[in-house]
């Protein structure tokens, strides 16, 4: 009967060690949850919310689904109705979503044409030197 309690004492005291022993190795840092401002996601330590760089490639839309058929075509070529119907989503957009936009036109492979493409960036670049 001792024998037993003995065993059992050392395999509580042994299970013991080895969970320490794990929890120490995996150095795990608590999750610190920082929320900031909607002018930056905190995520980089630079802000990228105004940058055009290409850091992912998940493609966010601004309710501007019908742009996709615009995807591959020179703005040359585009229509009146075209042009139009990336004006009317360009001017619905608040400023510190125009980056966001063109980094999701880009992905897309839809280019703006020459009048907008200068607003907008114009845009971003005011919010950059601003901030």
């Amino acid at each position: 009967m001792i024998a037993l309690i003995i065993i059992l004492v050392a395999s509580t005291f042994l299970l013991a060690v080895i969970t320490f022993i794990n929890r120490r190795n995996k150095n795990e840092e608590p999750e610190i949850k920082i929320e900031f401002s909607e002018g930056c996601c905190g995520a980089h330590e630079v802000c990228e919310k105004d940058s055009l760089l290409l850091s992912n490639d998940i493609i966010e839309y601004f309710d501007d689904e019908e742009l996709d058929e615009l995807k591959g075509i020179s703005p040359e070529k585009y229509s009146d109705n075209q042009i139009e119907k990336l004006n009317n989503v360009f001017i619905t957009l608040k400023e510190n979503e125009v980056a966001a936009w063109l980094k999701s036109l880009q992905l897309r492979c839809i280019e703006l044409p020459d009048d907008i493409r200068d607003q907008a960036l114009m845009i971003v670049s005011e919010r950059r030197n601003a901030g």
